[in-house]
């Protein structure tokens, strides 16, 4: 990841805020007008830090995949993105895409209790929650207009009169139904999400998982709002209070035959093994350290200190640590990977070549690791190397086509070989990923002068110049 976080397969890192009326429930539907908009670009007018890592990745794919069957979501290939926070918590921003911090991972001890989170969100995109979120919006909205224009109208008639009575009163007109109407946008906010737990026993049952993840997650949360929600109105908040949800849910849950069902070890493995990898790039080394002390010879740990020790600048202990966690396992490409990796960022890309080939050949989905050995091959300068970096670079973005370092990557190996025109496209490329369709526009203008006509690198450029970004908030 860059800035300030990097995780093997890079990331990028937006920031900006989206103006929202209720509580944040716009913004989500702006995020939903984003849904054909790049990712990054749809990130950024979220406010939100996305995380690419492919070894997290293909273990929330491995988590959703027998969900999104038992939801009949297979066929749309929904996606699955993670967001660089702490705090324990997953979103649905639009109908195919679902955002789960990284907290999610940290916090859990089990996959199953990351499993049920994935679930109930899941529920949500099963059931098109935000498409009729959209509607219960536009009632809201309705509601708070109307009480705006009738208060607007007493405070005008007091105004006139001189009747300052008539004033206060068209001012609490408008408080109460601007309150109205965020109340009966919570209300179908509550509903949604005791649905969206149904929906998830439901789908834990037909894959024969067990809901204890899930009960302990909605657990967990109501220890959080003890005091939060102690003196609080219950029916102003936009979800409901978690205790509830889970007098609703344990007694179905419970009768579950698959009530008692554990995670593989494998899977705990893998599950332990992402969670050391997150908290080692993501967390203060004194702390991880901390958490993965000397002490600790098991395998999370060693991965976790290794990141740690190329993190804080001790190349040789970074490649001691990877090269005994290599032994033990010769064919973990993602091992490969972080070897690969700290090669590149303690300045040595050249001897970050050969393990990342040896990654993108053991990974079952290669594609970001591609992506950075077409930047190991990029930064080796060597001349020889460029058809190769070409070669990788476009095969990542196949998989990958929001990446954009991948675009930045392709338009300098590009340049390099003397194809202008394809440097600038992959430059647009990259500023679409970005959000500046402006200066997207400019560069794909700029490659159209250069190639011809009706060629691939001419037809991507005519795309980004017919782009027309969603216009926000409308």
């Amino acid at each position: 990841m860059a800035d300030p976080v990097r995780l093997p397969s890079a990331s990028l890192r937006r920031h900006s805020r989206t103006r929202a009326l209720f509580s944040g429930a716009l913004a989500i539907v702006a995020a939903a007008q984003l849904a054909l908009a790049p990712i990054s670009a749809e990130a950024q007018g979220r406010g939100i830090s996305i995380v690419r890592d492919a070894e997290t990745e293909q273990l929330l794919r491995d988590y959703t995949a027998p969900i999104f069957r038992a939801a009949g979501l297979s066929n749309t290939n929904p996606e699955i993105i993670l967001n660089n926070d702490d705090s324990f918590n997953a979103f649905v921003a639009t109908p195919r895409r679902m955002f789960v911090n990284t907290g999610v991972i940290e916090r859990s001890e089990t996959p199953n209790e990351v499993i049920g989170v994935l679930a109930h969100e899941t529920g949500h995109m099963a059931g098109g929650h935000l498409i009729r979120l959209r509607d219960a919006i536009a009632r809201a909205q309705v509601m708070a207009a109307l009480s705006t224009i009738a208060g607007v109208g007493a405070m005008a008639a007091g105004a006139a009169t001189g009747n300052s009575s008539a004033g206060a009163g068209g001012a609490a007109i408008i408080g109460g139904g601007m309150n109205a109407a965020q109340r009966s946008l919570f209300s179908y906010q509550r509903s949604e999400e005791i649905t969206a737990d149904r929906a998830a026993l439901t789908y834990l049952e037909r894959t024969g998982q067990s809901a204890k993840g899930l009960l302990k997650s909605l657990n967990d949360i109501a220890d959080q709002q003890l005091f939060s929600t102690r003196y609080a109105d219950p029916y102003a908040r936009s979800h409901p209070i978690a205790r509830d949800r889970i007098a609703q849910l344990e007694e179905r849950a419970q009768k579950s035959p698959y009530w008692n069902a554990t995670d593989s070890a494998a899977l705990q493995h893998r599950h332990d093994m992402v969670k050391a990898k997150l908290k080692g790039f993501t967390e203060h080394p004194n702390r991880v350290l901390r958490a993965y002390p000397r002490s600790d010879r098991s395998q999370p740990a060693q991965y976790a200190r290794a990141i740690v020790a190329y993190r804080t600048g001790k190349p040789r202990e970074a490649q001691r640590e990877i090269d005994a966690l290599i032994r033990t396992q010769p064919n973990n490409p993602y091992f490969w990977e972080l070897k690969g990796q700290a090669w590149i960022e303690s300045g040595n890309p050249k001897q970050a070549i050969a393990p990342l080939r040896k990654a993108v050949s053991l990974a079952p989905a290669p594609g970001l690791i591609r992506i950075m050995l077409g930047q190991a091959l990029v930064a080796s300068n060597d001349p020889a190397l460029l058809g190769e970096a070409i070669q990788q670079l476009e095969l990542g973005l196949k998989a990958e086509p929001d990446s954009g370092l991948g675009y930045r990557q392709l338009a300098i190996a590009y340049a390099r070989r003397g194809d202008i025109g394809l440097a600038d496209v992959a430059t647009a490329r990259s500023m679409m990923m970005q959000g500046q369709f402006a200066e997207a526009k400019r560069y794909a203008a700029r490659a159209q002068a250069k190639l011809k006509r009706g060629t691939p690198g001419w037809l991507q450029a005519d795309d980004i110049l017919a782009y027309s970004p969603p216009r926000m908030g409308r």
